[in-house]
C-alpha cells in the first residue's frame, strides 16, 4: 500500500470538502409500478421513504409494462451480457432493431449504439474532428463535458461561441480559413440552465457557411416532437441536421448512448471510433427495452403530457412563494441558491427532514456562485408531492436566511460571463 498516495489523495478531497463540493451518494432503491417513490438507505443501516426529484428517467420509461416485459425476454432468451464488442460477437438482433427505430425516431439513414451518451459524444466527436482534414471545431460554451473531451482528445483546433450567441458563431466561423471543414457542436436543451438553443438560427450560420451541424438533443429525445424526436424534430428541422446525438438513459428509461447520421458518417464512426470499437455492446436486453420504450413514446403522448402538467404546476407554486428558479422553456427547473455549502444543506435538510431528494448541483458542473437544485417533475409527481416539495422549500429558504426570493428570468442572469461552466475559455 503507497501511503504517500493516500496522502495525496485526501488532500484534494479535504479541499473539496472545504469548498463544499463534495459529493455524496444517495443509496436509493427505486420502487418499480409507484416511481417517484424510493427506500433510502442510510448508513446506520435505517431505511426511509423518499420521493425522488431530480431523476433523468424524465417519463419514467424505466418501470413502463413495455419496457420491462421487453427486457425480461430478451434476458431468457439471450442471457445477461452481449458477450464481446460490436465487432466480435456483440452484435445480437437486438442491436440491430435498436439502431433501425433510432434512424426511423430522427429521420436519418442509420444509427449507432454506443454503451453511453457520454461515450457517443466523446468517441463521435473526437474520430470526426482528428480524422476529417483540416478539421475546425466550433463548440457552444456551456457544452457537456463529453463534447469538449472529445474535441481535446481529437487534438483538432477550437473556437469557443458565447452560450447560445448566433451573432458570434457567424463571427468565427466568417473568420476561420475558408477551405478548412467546420464542424459546430451544440445541444438542443442545455442540463443545468434548461434553456432551448435557437436550432433554426444555427443551422442558418451552419449552411451559410458550409459547416457540419452536431447536434446534442440528451435532454430532448423522447420528450419534445410529435414522436419524442426532440427539438429538431418539434422544430421541423430534423433534415437539416447533420448529425444528431442521444441518450437512451433520461427519456427513453434505459442505458446506453447513440449517434444518427447519413449511412457513410455512421459507418465513419463505427469504422474509426476507438471508444466504440473496443467497447463491449450493451447487453441485448438493454437494447430491447430501449427499443420498446422508444417504439411506446413514437405513439403515446400520455407520458410527455403528464409530465409538462407537472412542470407547470410547479413553476406556478414556485412562483407563487417567490422562489428564485431559471425561468426557461423547459422541463427542468434549476432553483438557484448561489453557494455551495447552503446548496448542500438545502439538499440534506429536504432529504433528512422532509423525505425530498433533490441532488445539489455544484462547481465544477456550474459555475460558482450559480450552485443550484435541479428538480425535474415527472408524469407521476402528483400535486401534492408539489405542494409538499414547495412547503418545504418555503421554510427551509427562511430556515437558511438565502438571498430574497424573487423568480429570476432565463439562464442570461447567471451566464452573462464569457468564461464556460465547462472549464474552455470563450
Amino acid at each position: 500500500m503507497n501511503k504517500d498516495l493516500d496522502h495525496l489523495a485526501e488532500a484534494q478531497l479535504d479541499t473539496l470538502r472545504h469548498e463544499g463540493n463534495y459529493r455524496e451518494f444517495a443509496e436509493l432503491e427505486r420502487h418499480a409500478g409507484s416511481f417517484p417513490n424510493a427506500t433510502r438507505y442510510v448508513p446506520d443501516g435505517r431505511s426511509e421513504q423518499v420521493k425522488v426529484w431530480c431523476s433523468n428517467d424524465y417519463l419514467a420509461m424505466g418501470q413502463h409494462p413495455k419496457t420491462l416485459e421487453a427486457m425480461m425476454n430478451a434476458l431468457a432468451e439471450y442471457g445477461a451480457g452481449a458477450g464481446g464488442t460490436r465487432n466480435i460477437s456483440g452484435t445480437t438482433h437486438h442491436h440491430v432493431l435498436l439502431e433501425r427505430e433510432l434512424a426511423d425516431l430522427h429521420q436519418k439513414p442509420a444509427a449507432l449504439v454506443m454503451t453511453s451518451g457520454y461515450v457517443a459524444n466523446w468517441a463521435s466527436l473526437g474520430t470526426l474532428a482528428a480524422r476529417l482534414p483540416n478539421c475546425i471545431v466550433f463548440s457552444d460554451a456551456l457544452n457537456h463535458a463529453s463534447m469538449i473531451e472529445g474535441m481535446r482528445h481529437s487534438k483538432a483546433p477550437r473556437k469557443i461561441w458565447r452560450h447560445n450567441d448566433v451573432a458570434h458563431l457567424d463571427q468565427l466561423l466568417s473568420e476561420a480559413d475558408a477551405d478548412a471543414v467546420k464542424l459546430v457542436a451544440f445541444e438542443s436543451v442545455y442540463s443545468m440552465d434548461g434553456d432551448i438553443c435557437p436550432l433554426e438560427e444555427i443551422l442558418d450560420v451552419c449552411e451559410k457557411h458550409g459547416a457540419i451541424s452536431y447536434l446534442d438533443e440528451v435532454h430532448a429525445v423522447g420528450l419534445y416532437g410529435r414522436r419524442g424526436g426532440g427539438i429538431a424534430e418539434a422544430r421541423g428541422l430534423m433534415q437539416r441536421v447533420d448529425i444528431i446525438q442521444g441518450t437512451l438513459g433520461k427519456a427513453f428509461g434505459v442505458m446506453g448512448g447513440y449517434i444518427a447520421g447519413s449511412t457513410s458518417v455512421i459507418d465513419f464512426i463505427r469504422s474509426f471510433a476507438s471508444g466504440f470499437i473496443f467497447s463491449t455492446a450493451i447487453p441485448p436486453a438493454i437494447a430491447a427495452g430501449a427499443c420498446a420504450s422508444i417504439k411506446h413514446l413514437k405513439h403515446s403522448n400520455s407520458e410527455r403530457a403528464g409530465q409538462r402538467r407537472a412542470v407547470r404546476a410547479l413553476r406556478a407554486r414556485l412562483d407563487a412563494m417567490g422562489i428564485p428558479h431559471l425561468d426557461n422553456d423547459s422541463h427542468i427547473i434549476p432553483v438557484i441558491v448561489g453557494e455551495s455549502h447552503k446548496c448542500k444543506l438545502i439538499s440534506d435538510m429536504l432529504l433528512d427532514d422532509y423525505g425530498i431528494y433533490v441532488q445539489p448541483i455544484n462547481y465544477p458542473t456550474v459555475p460558482e456562485g450559480t450552485e443550484r437544485l435541479r428538480i425535474t417533475p415527472g408524469p407521476h409527481h402528483s400535486i401534492e408531492d408539489i405542494d409538499a416539495l414547495c412547503m418545504a422549500l418555503h421554510h427551509i429558504w427562511s430556515h437558511c436566511a438565502l438571498a430574497p426570493k424573487t423568480p429570476m428570468r432565463g439562464p442570461k442572469a447567471i451566464h452573462n460571463h464569457t468564461v464556460a461552466a465547462n472549464g474552455e475559455e470563450a
